[in-house]
């Protein structure tokens, strides 16, 4: 299927790119989320009549991600969890946990934007975590886990 594209998705294209995916990718993701439209003469002519809004407000999206990682940028996280005398926890620290703690701070970040490189922390110490807020912005945070007995 033809899509235009309404933002800079990752991997695809920028804004304003006519690329071509498969029909369920368009359909259930790309359509229904506003990030692109099918490709239509009518849709052409309203994507350059909107090209200067849609530009603008991408360039705010990246604006506002930079000061987010900015703020983000040597930031630590100490979380407690239990754990055995060998320093494995019971259970382990997920990106949503490290989202909540980094919401309770003031940081506007889902869960979604958390990437743990090497899957959810299961031992007590210090890790790295990647954040990523826009296409173009990553953060890293520091997670500490702190074991409980």
């Amino acid at each position: 299927m033809q899509i235009i594209l309404m933002e800079k998705i990752a991997n695809l294209g920028a804004l304003g790119d006519v690329v071509k995916v498969k029909d369920g990718f368009a359909r259930n993701y790309l359509i229904p989320q506003g990030k692109a439209k099918r490709v239509t003469p009518a849709s052409l002519a309203e994507f350059e009549q909107r090209r200067a809004e849609l530009e603008k407000a991408q360039a705010d999206r990246l604006s506002g991600a930079q000061a987010l990682a900015e703020k983000l940028g040597g930031i630590t996280l100490q979380l407690t969890r239990k754990a055995g005398v060998d320093g494995r926890l019971f259970g382990s620290v997920t990106n949503a946990d490290v989202a909540d703690a980094l919401e309770k701070q003031g940081m506007d970040v889902s869960r979604a934007m958390v990437r743990m490189p090497n899957g959810p922390i299961k031992a007590v110490g210090d890790s790295q975590v990647e954040v990523v807020l826009h296409t173009e912005v990553h953060a890293t945070v520091t997670v500490t886990v702190v074991g409980e007995s």
